[in-house]
């Protein structure tokens, strides 16, 4: 199994595929990456040569941020905008969708579980 930016990239796929498993890489920019590399993107992985790995690898290094520097760099964002009190940051504070969805029904990813709340009852007199 090639080795790529921290990540075992699965063996039996093509290499355009294969790199999608390293977070902060979709479609597009394996096509890019293996383009500067000079690597045929429907070559298995498992079909490469310790040169064209290598190749890869140097070209994500240089020229993106993945893995576990984008996982933080995410993390802080979201921590600054809860610290300046923005508007997402208080969604993101609260547990609520940040992004404008409603939450008068759905958003229970946010949200949870459903906590039922019974009716008022009427005392009978």
């Amino acid at each position: 199994m090639p080795r790529i930016a921290g990540i075992d990239i699965p063996n039996r796929k093509r290499v355009e595929i294969a790199l999608r498993y390293v977070y902060g890489i979709g479609p597009t920019t394996a096509l890019k990456v293996l383009a500067k590399a000079g690597v045929d993107p429907g070559k298995k992985a498992q079909d490469l040569s310790e040169d064209e790995v290598v190749k890869i690898r140097e070209e994500i290094e240089r020229n993106y941020t993945v893995e576990g520097d984008l996982r933080r760099q995410t993390v802080e964002n979201i921590k600054r905008k809860m610290e300046i009190g923005c508007w997402q940051g208080l969604r993101h504070r609260r547990g609520l969708p940040v992004r404008g969805q409603r939450t008068r029904t759905n958003a229970r990813i946010r949200k949870g579980p459903k906590k039922t709340v019974s009716g008022k009852r009427k005392t009978i007199k």
